[in-house]
């Protein structure tokens, strides 16, 4: 008999239950063996409460049933996060879970929209998209598939992670999965550098052949061990600690996240069933914890002042967050401020992506290098367009005049000089955001390109108005049919009401 394969998961947040959830779902049962080894005093960071629609993804493809989980978490719709305050202290945007408006004639619908409106403040360029309007107004609706205007959107959720974490716990157990309570006291290293078996305070010996090192920003086992090293990236994000606390719940909850931008950072607010998220990004060298929580009271009524919690991070990633036989999933891997929520998303992609290159053997160079290199653009091209957001501004404070006039980083600066000249974002092969994305929020903070693409030239600008002028009306008519997310959530459950299929992209569909 082929002995099983033991794979050892350290650490039981949100990261450490999703890999084992994963795992006990995907892999046979017969050929791996899966243990989880959490701390009894363990609490989940909890930053990661808004999510993209990836998740939906995740959870489906473990056959989670969507409502279930709804219930279970406390969680509400998601269409798109509100940016108040970027870029300049007037604006207001969306970047929703959608495309705006359509392609035609193979030119990127934004084109058409800077050939009718050019620099005008009195039309939005997210007023073209359906995910954005509907949750300014509060709206939810499942996206009809199929239908090239009501379908072209998708959707995520705000969701407790704490609760998350114990709902894929159950879900993992009832898989198959082992769970020790306990703390590590030592890490047993082969004589070739691989780790053997962690050592737990009672003495207990846990023996693995793979090590998934979930344990958040200690990074236990990928650095204190195996020393894979971290590359900072505070020069482009200069933000380094929040504090957060909860609120009540919202009489009439968006389906928005709100990210709004203060002095020396912004804050955020999610709105769940059960309460509110709240919490404030800042710089420490420009704002101190108690003004950092000063502000969050002022910003939020209701505020739990005997529960808040302050949260350090360095904003960067792992050298190598697959060294050996040890792979670094979640916070232990690297962090990005949950700015466009995609804290669980790095997470999902790390571990459908081992899953994927899972080898038979330690002796995998191909296939460590590969998950590297895949980690790796995933966090840097996420980087770069975190950094748009600081950097385009022209906001009057010491924090974020730095940001201004920064010097970014080559990849991006190659992208914004491109788009600057011409209108186009270059597309990726691999990477979360795609164009539609970086052109919503640099519109969205007056970043406006020097030229169009050179085919609308022949297009009449009072012509292309009017279209776009009808189809926004055509949009705003489709907002209004929809339910209030109270009510959307109320229904979630109801008899013939199917949530639709899940897609591994931001905007409800893969694009071609």
């Amino acid at each position: 008999m082929v002995k099983p394969v033991d794979i050892v998961i350290l650490g039981g947040g949100t990261a450490g239950w999703m890999s084992a959830a994963a795992l006990s779902r995907l892999l046979p049962a017969s050929r791996y063996r899966i243990t989880l080894v959490s701390a009894p005093e363990l609490q989940t960071v909890g930053v990661g409460e808004a999510t993209i629609p990836h998740i939906r993804y995740f959870n489906q493809t473990l056959g989670i049933d969507e409502n279930e989980f709804i219930r279970s978490v406390g969680a509400t719709y998601k269409l798109a996060i509100r940016f108040k305050g970027w870029g300049y202290e007037a604006s207001d945007y969306c970047h929703g879970f959608g495309y705006s408006g359509e392609r035609i004639n193979d030119i990127e619908f934004h084109h058409y929209f800077l050939r009718a409106f050019g620099r005008s403040s009195e039309v939005d360029y997210d007023r073209f998209c359906l995910a954005s309007l509907a949750a300014r107004a509060h709206r939810f609706e499942y996206p009809k598939q199929g239908d090239s205007m009501a379908g072209r959107y998708g959707y995520a959720f705000h969701l407790d992670a704490t609760r998350y974490a114990d709902y894929l716990r159950e879900f993992s157990l009832a898989n198959g999965v082992k769970h020790i309570l306990g703390k590590v006291e030592s890490v047993q290293l082969s004589l070739s550098g691989d780790i053997c078996s962690l050592r737990l305070l009672n003495g207990e010996i846990i023996e693995g052949d793979w090590f998934l090192d979930c344990s958040g920003f200690s990074a236990r086992l990928i650095e204190q061990e195996l020393n894979s090293g971290y590359e900072s990236w505070q020069q482009w994000l200069p933000c380094d600690r929040a504090v957060a606390g909860a609120s009540g719940a919202m009489d009439s909850p968006p389906t928005y996240t709100l990210s709004q931008t203060h002095c020396a950072g912004w804050r955020w607010q999610i709105p769940l069933q059960h309460r509110t998220g709240n919490g404030v990004v800042y710089a420490s060298h420009e704002m101190s914890d108690d003004e950092a929580a000063v502000l969050l009271n002022r910003s939020v009524e209701g505020i739990d002042e005997s529960r808040l919690k302050v949260l350090s991070f360095l904003p960067g990633k792992r050298r190598k967050s697959w060294q050996r036989n040890c792979v670094a999933i979640g916070l232990s891997s690297g962090f990005l401020e949950p700015l466009e929520s995609t804290s669980l998303y790095l997470v999902q992609v790390a571990i459908e992506k081992f899953i994927e290159y899972l080898p038979a053997d330690r002796n995998c160079h191909a296939e460590r290098q590969a998950f590297n290199q895949f980690i790796d653009i995933e966090y840097e091209r996420i980087r770069d367009f975190l950094i748009l957001h600081y950097h385009q501004n022209g906001l009057n404070s010491s924090f974020w005049r730095y940001c201004a006039t920064m010097a970014l980083p080559d990849s991006l600066n190659l992208r914004l000089q491109l788009y600057d000249e011409t209108g186009h974002f270059s597309g990726y092969r691999q990477g979360l955001f795609m164009p539609v994305s970086w052109v919503t929020v640099a519109l969205g903070q007056g970043r406006y390109p020097q030229g169009i693409d050179g085919r609308m030239q022949k297009w009449p600008k009072h012509q292309i108005a009017q279209e776009l002028t009808s189809y926004q009306a055509k949009l705003v008519s489709l907002v209004g049919q929809m339910s209030a997310h109270k009510y959307a959530l109320g229904r979630a459950g109801e008899e013939g009401l199917r949530y639709p299929e899940a897609s591994p992209s931001l905007y409800g569909f893969v694009s071609g």
